[in-house]
């Protein structure tokens, strides 16, 4: 019982967080503004193709940049570096699909923050098979507001766990002014 509260408490507490931070910062980038940049890839000089709260609609956002999905890559630092991502952006998952020259990876949806962390896929739903990433690779869209939980299911969690192949989004609302 103290843990569900507590769980829940935290949950709350998070969410007033995230829409005090979204709301805080929806004139950033205006001319009006005195924001001058942390040096965190967002702010006028930036090289984010969406920084924040100024993209006008939802983006299509190719998980790991040109790298795509493949083991070796921290898609956590991927994920740190080209926030913040928008309710009803679309993540595409890109990777070769299974030969005998490559890995076979796929994309499964943990429901929760523990899961997530020990790579645990008992509760995970698979949400994209080995063979679902080739050509334009496979979509998903950020359509609630929520944090969603992504690894490479293969190799009974093998690739979420040594090879990096694991990452947190929470979609922030985009404001219009």
């Amino acid at each position: 019982m103290g843990f569900t509260f507590a769980y829940r408490l935290m949950l709350l507490v998070a969410a007033a967080y995230m829409l005090g931070v979204s709301q805080a910062n929806k004139d950033w980038g205006s001319p009006k503004s005195n924001y001058t940049g942390w040096g965190w890839g967002w702010g006028w000089n930036s090289t984010n193709k969406h920084p924040l709260n100024e993209t006008q609609g939802p983006q299509n956002i190719t998980v790991g940049g040109q790298q795509n999905w493949h083991f070796g890559f921290n898609y956590s630092d991927w994920a740190f570096q080209n926030a913040p991502f928008y309710f009803n952006d679309t993540l595409v998952f890109k990777y070769d699909p299974p030969s005998n020259n490559t890995f076979p990876h796929s994309v499964y949806l943990f429901p929760d923050r523990w899961s997530y962390l020990n790579c645990n896929l008992k509760r995970a739903k698979m949400i994209a098979n080995a063979t679902q990433g080739g050509g334009d690779g496979f979509e998903f869209v950020l359509d609630k507001w929520s944090p969603y939980y992504f690894a490479c299911g293969e190799h009974n969690g093998i690739h979420c766990k040594v090879g990096g192949m694991k990452f947190m989004v929470v979609p922030l609302f985009r404001w219009h002014y």
